[in-house]
């Protein structure tokens, strides 16, 4: 059909025709579907955010899965895309350095050339010497170092999106400009119901690129697509005689302390990008003009002011010459700051590739994922990060307002290990949140619960203490694990999601759902793992029988929409109801030696392995309070989960903390529940990603063969693994224990990289997970991990570092007598 011929029906539309949208067409189109894919502009291609955009991409990321995304648009970029299409992208591979003034930011880029090096990038730590040999103009007074990226470069927005549809088009893709979408609604079958100024496109797929306008593009649907558009400036100076007779370009600077933004060439004129940290603008909080084209607001010299004049005096040539242009334009900004790609949360075939601050430079890796994720059921990177489910309904319109300013300001910040975004919490504090706060607890989100991550103790300032390398809360993560170990601990777990799944279909619906077997008789309880239909992992849950044909279901709180959405879209007509408990419900983990004997004092259930086995669960009372009991322990000690009715939390902590008093009880938080976890080599979310089968997780042993479930052909009859998930110890040196992501090596070659690292206060050791590749996989392999830069020795582990024959859970130790 030829583009005039508006279609009526199509398998996929994309709406919005920007780099995302242009991106995702491409991508679909060389996954096969370019005949079935629509594109729907409502001016011209580039006539959004994109076309203003100052076109930079750096290797200089510590994410794994985004570092995997630009390193494939820096190749696009640099040769691939033009050759393809014939199109023009001008392409500037000019390299680029990130400066540090002082040792945090150092150890920013030392754990950037980790993550660097086992991505295969070329890039390096150098000093200022280095940086003045490539960039004779830049003032490098207080400067320490920086990381060097000579890959990277920039590159013309507007040709590389019309690039872009130029390939798309020659694989098939229809592309219609000036063709507004008007609504867009689901038919009673399912199908989605695009209406355009031209005419309306019924299809399966809908695609939300709608850029500034994809949150009112998702309100036509119903949905909350959390984003806020601020805005921000770059400027453009007169010719800069020293550049006249360069016969090179020079490289990007990134300059965040300073200048909080990034200067460059631009042709023989400067360029300076600002993000200010103080008095950022957000725009449109309710829509987004619908005949706004190309569209620029007047700069606000007030607000960048301050750093505008620094980057003069750090680029003293641009001191006396005039700004020629000024850019000020409005950019996507989702509360975390990373992009919505991937699926709506609710609906079916609604997928999202919007809210993308830097689409250049981010852009067409993710869109690569996303139409792999359309047409195969799964992603080739983890999405965790990048899927629109991580936020629920607590994401109002404010609330993203509130969170938009705080990632701008964030932007050119050093993004410590676990950093902390504090602004507009709490949102969903449990019923233990004041009573805790008051003892010391340190909180972190999680899809809107707060979560106690440590407790300040002996005088230690109750806030968070950011670093690289260790601080003073390491010592105080160790006296947690020390208390649960050798004594009683006890924590707020409330943050799990939790959800109820009953009726007559339940038990057909799970066991389609679920790899492992389902608990047959009530009180039973089951670790499995719910499969995508390309057999790989979507999420890990507990599953606790409450009843027949009731079931309980425990994961990671930021899964919850995930879960729900994968149990509603894969019915096949089962009676079941789906009842969210994660916020009617609290809970509470007490573990340790001692804890039978601390929840024994508050209950008359027997607690023995006879009458209270090991993953089994009851309903018992504590303290008078009627709760669900499930014998079970993330922190490998003999323990429970409580799981409790939101109103009576509160009364049975304070029973298990007086209790408990006499037998050391402490309260401790996630830092310390991820030190355990590591000990005990249980896999959590780290390594249990979209990525990876069952058998790459190193997990089969959770996995049935005498039962069908969705992706067990693929999980189970895979081809040859491409990684597999390793366990290791690696020597300490009292400094830097690792983030993840960082190049695990064999024989000097890389094998691999880091999931998950933390240290082991009981061993002694940093332990870790890794995917690597399966011939390295040996128990007892000497390998090294580059961790800040530096290759550290290590060994492949093949028992967990802690209680490796796992009795401690299931002890069956006397109940001590009272003191």
């Amino acid at each position: 059909m030829a583009e005039k011929e508006f279609p009526t029906q199509a398998r996929v539309v994309i709406v919005g025709g920007g780099v995302m949208g242009a991106g995702l067409a491409y991508h679909l189109a060389h996954e096969g579907w370019g005949p079935e894919v629509v594109l729907l502009e409502k001016a011209e291609l580039t006539s959004g955010s994109t076309w203003h955009a100052a076109g930079q991409i750096t290797h200089s990321t510590s994410s794994f899965g985004l570092g995997k995304c630009v390193d494939y648009n820096i190749g696009l970029y640099s040769g691939k895309l033009e050759e393809e299409t014939g199109q023009a992208v001008t392409w500037h591979g000019c390299g680029s350095f990130r400066l540090a003034y002082t040792e945090d930011e150092m150890d920013w880029l030392r754990h950037t050339l980790s993550v660097g090096r086992s991505l295969g990038f070329n890039i390096e730590l150098v000093g200022p010497e280095k940086v003045a040999e490539l960039h004779p103009f830049y003032n490098l007074e207080g400067v320490l170092g920086a990381l060097h990226t000579p890959d990277d470069g920039h590159v013309d927005p507007t040709n590389v999106t019309m690039a872009l549809a130029a390939g798309a088009r020659q694989l098939g893709v229809r592309i219609f400009r000036r063709c507004r979408a008007t609504n867009i609604t689901q038919g009673p079958g399912g199908e989605w119901i695009v209406e355009t100024e031209k005419g309306t496109i019924a299809c399966e797929h809908v695609v939300n690129a709608g850029g500034t306008y994809a949150r009112q593009m998702g309100e036509w649907s119903g949905l909350q697509l959390p984003m806020t558009s601020m805005t921000h400036h770059y400027f453009v100076t007169e010719p800069v005689p020293e550049f006249e007779g360069l016969d090179m370009e020079l490289p990007v600077i990134r300059d965040d302390k300073k200048v909080s933004g990034y200067i460059r060439m631009e042709q023989k004129r400067g360029l300076i990008g600002i993000y200010e940290k103080e008095g950022s603008n957000s725009v449109w909080h309710d829509h987004c003009p619908w005949d706004y084209e190309n569209w620029l607001f007047d700069a606000d010299y007030d607000r960048v002011m301050p750093w505008l004049q620094e980057s003069l005096n750090r680029m003293p040539i641009f001191a006396d010459l005039g700004i020629q242009r000024e850019v000020h334009g409005a950019i996507s900004h989702p509360p975390d700051g990373n992009p919505l790609i991937g699926p709506a949360a609710g609906v079916k075939n609604y997928w999202c590739c919007c809210g993308t601050q830097i689409g250049i430079g981010w852009g067409p890796g993710l869109t690569r994922e996303l139409a792999r994720w359309i047409v195969h059921g799964a992603a080739g990177i983890s999405m965790r990060e990048y899927d629109p489910r991580r936020f629920g309904s607590y994401a109002t319109k404010d609330w993203q307002v509130t969170k938009a300013h705080e990632d701008y300001k964030l932007r050119h910040e050093i993004p410590f290990p676990h950093f902390n975004r504090l602004a507009g919490r709490p949102v969903k504090p449990s019923p233990l949140y004041d009573r805790l706060k008051e003892k010391g607890a340190v909180y972190e989100e999680v899809y809107g619960h707060e979560r106690p991550r440590w407790f300040a103790r002996n005088g230690v300032e109750q806030r968070d203490h950011y670093s690289f390398k260790r601080n003073v809360v390491h010592g105080i993560v160790g006296a947690e694990v020390k208390a649960v170990r050798e004594g009683a601990g006890i924590m707020d777990i409330s943050a799990f999601t939790k959800v109820e799944v009953s009726g007559p279909g339940a038990t057909a619906l799970l066991d389609r759902l679920t790899a492992n077997r389902l608990p047959r008789k009530a009180g039973g309880i089951a670790l499995t793992h719910m499969l995508n239909r390309h057999g790989r992992i979507e999420l890990e849950t507990t599953v606790v029988k409450l009843a027949e044909d009731s079931y309980y279901l425990v994961c990671a709180a930021f899964f919850e929409q995930r879960l729900l959405d994968h149990l509603n879209q894969n019915r096949a007509g089962e009676e079941v109801a789906i009842k969210t408990l994660s916020t009617d419900w609290a809970a509470l983990a007490l573990n340790g030696p001692k804890s039978r004997t601390v929840l024994a004092a508050c209950t008359n259930a027997d607690l023995s392995n006879a009458g209270f086995k090991w993953l089994t669960a009851q309903q018992i009372e504590v303290a008078g309070h009627r709760l669900w009991a499930f014998r079970m322990s993330y922190a490998g000690e003999l323990g429970w989960e409580l799981h409790i009715p939101r109103g009576n939390a509160l009364a049975v902590y304070d029973a298990l903390w007086a209790a408990g008093g006499a037998h050391g009880i402490a309260d401790y938080g996630s830092f310390a529940m991820n030190a355990m976890r590591m000990e005990k080599g249980f896999k959590g979310a780290g390594e249990l990603t979209n990525e990876v089968t069952l058998a790459e997780a190193d997990v089969l042993r959770f996995a049935r063969t005498d039962k069908d479930y969705l992706g067990k052909d693929k999980t189970l009859n895979a081809d040859a693994l491409r990684w597999v998930c390793a366990y290791l110890e690696i020597e300490p040196d009292g400094v830097t224990d690792g983030h993840g992501g960082e190049a695990v090596l064999l024989e000097g070659k890389v094998v691999g990289s880091t999931a998950s690292v933390a240290y082991g206060h009981t061993a002694g050791k940093i332990l870790a997970f890794a995917y690597v590749k399966p011939h390295a996989n040996v128990p007892g392999t000497s390998i090294e991990v580059v961790i800040a830069g530096s290759p550290r020795r290590g060994r492949i582990l093949g028992a967990p570092a802690y209680d490796p024959e796992g009795l401690l859970p299931r002890a069956d130790a006397a109940l001590a007598p009272a003191e």
